[in-house]
């Protein structure tokens, strides 16, 4: 019942792809500069960092990515507020693909492989 004490959980490196760097900085920067309101952009940027720390703790915690189905569940999906963060679990490294809103269409999910 339960891990024993010499058995440590696996530790995950993190890489954030540069289409997931651009998805951030147009998310923060539309609510900053579009919408006016620079103080609402820094807590959804501190939000989404925080939720890529949940990820990279806990990877099999969040929701396979049913849009991209593999055998193995490697691409999940963890929501931030109105977002999706797409990830992708590859042996010991932690690969934050992009972030989409949850009202876009799934195909947006697909491009997200083609944006690496």
């Amino acid at each position: 019942m339960g891990r024993s004490k010499d058995e440590a959980p696996k530790a995950y490196s993190l890489r954030i792809t540069e289409h997931a760097l651009q998805n951030i900085d147009h998310i923060t920067g539309f609510i900053a500069f579009i919408r006016h309101e620079p103080l609402n952009a820094i807590r959804v940027g501190d939000k989404i960092y925080k939720t890529i720390d949940r990820i990279v703790k806990n990877p099999l915690a969040f929701r396979e990515c049913e849009e991209i189905p593999t055998r193995n569940k490697i691409y999940r999906k963890a929501v931030c507020l109105s977002w999706l963060i797409i990830y992708k679990i590859a042996s010991a490294e932690i690969v934050i693909l992009g972030i989409i809103h949850t009202h876009r269409r799934p195909s947006r999910i697909k491009n997200i492989l083609k944006a690496k």
